[in-house]
């Protein structure tokens, strides 16, 4: 559900799962999942989808919209029809009833603002009949290059007998390591991206360039706005990015850019202003998000590149959740691979 171009489907394909289904009525993302994924996306807005349309499958994925829960944002909650999409969600979990779900969403959904309709969120879950467990996990923790903090709410079935426990973090800050520790370290912006050519700039200000040698490796031409220049945007190459978001205006700075320092309340100058300074590229975007340069993304504007990068769960964490939820249910699997049970709420 809610799909957008797939990274957190391809975590849980990379992971053992196949993907069945996908919904997203968001037409500037359908060319791009359908031909990385290989699956045609229900085009249709959820609310309009009947229980009956969907597959069956063990599990039901996917975050939906963060933005009306967002503390950056107008923090709207179900007075938004974005947040009202929980509903959605909800209800096609009650009708198919699977094995598992996963949820991924923005950690304001937990702030003061929120925290009743999230919890009211959690108990309609229980009612249905799921265990569910909730975390805020920091992709940097498992071996994503960039500061990334989102929750996750992983369900099963009460019938499996066992609560979801988050994986153990694969990777910790540098130094907090111990001599001799299994533990990797933060990977870093010189590990994910200093095997890329030069980028190149988008055609004028925002269409894509013909002449890559990497798919999807320009960036959005154009003035940097005062807002851009309220915080610091650049990390070094031994550092781990900024979180990647939706929006190619607040997209972070190459690393190779000048640095910046903070000379007022929400106000940063360049230390050298004659230095050149850049965007990240769609592609290191992607490459930050942990997708492979074989999934190429598909638009007629590169902002709307961004858009879907920054939208999209980081492969390799959504690949951790997965495979932990592949090693819990495989019992299950093996005795029945659709279980249907009877619920007894809805959503209001």
């Amino acid at each position: 559900m809610f799909s957008g171009c797939g990274g957190l489907d391809l975590g849980f394909k990379q992971a053992g799962f196949e993907i069945v289904y996908a919904d997203d009525f968001d037409k500037t993302v359908w060319e791009t999942f359908e031909r990385n994924h290989g699956l045609r996306i229900d085009r249709r807005p959820l609310a309009e989808v009947a229980v009956g349309e969907i597959p069956d499958a063990e599990g039901i994925i996917g975050g939906p919209p963060c933005q009306s829960w967002s503390v950056a944002g107008a923090r709207r909650g179900m007075d938004d029809p974005r947040g009202r999409a929980f509903c959605d969600y909800i209800r096609i979990i009650k009708g198919k009833n699977p094995l598992f779900f996963c949820a991924e969403n923005v950690p304001g959904i937990m702030s003061s603002t929120h925290l009743s309709e999230f919890n009211k969120i959690l108990n309609h879950f229980k009612k249905m009949g799921y265990k569910a467990n909730v975390e805020v996990l920091d992709a940097r923790n498992y071996g994503v290059p960039q500061s990334r903090r989102r929750v996750f709410v992983v369900g099963y079935r009460a019938d499996l007998g066992r609560d979801f426990v988050f994986p153990e973090p694969t990777h910790l800050e540098p130094k907090g390591r111990l001599f001799g520790d299994t533990i990797g370290n933060w990977v870093t912006l010189r590990d994910a991206l200093t095997d890329l050519p030069p980028a190149v700039p988008a055609n004028g200000t925002s269409t894509p360039n013909e002449q890559l040698q990497v798919p999807n490796h320009e960036y959005m031409n154009g003035s940097l706005s005062t807002i851009y220049m309220s915080r610091d945007r650049r990390k070094s190459w031994d550092e781990p990015s900024y979180t990647i978001p939706a929006k190619w205006r607040h997209a972070p700075l190459h690393p190779d850019s000048s640095k910046m320092r903070r000379i007022g309340v929400d106000q940063c100058e360049f230390e050298d202003p004659e230095r050149a300074f850049r965007r990240l590229s769609v592609r290191e975007c992607a490459r930050i998000q942990t997708f492979p340069d074989d999934f190429v993304f598909y638009y007629d504007h590169v902002g709307r590149g961004y858009k879907m990068v920054g939208n999209a769960v980081p492969v390799r964490l959504a690949e951790a959740i997965a495979n932990q939820i592949r090693e819990d249910i495989e019992p299950a699997r093996r005795i029945s691979k659709f279980q249907k049970r009877g619920v007894r709420t809805t959503c209001q």
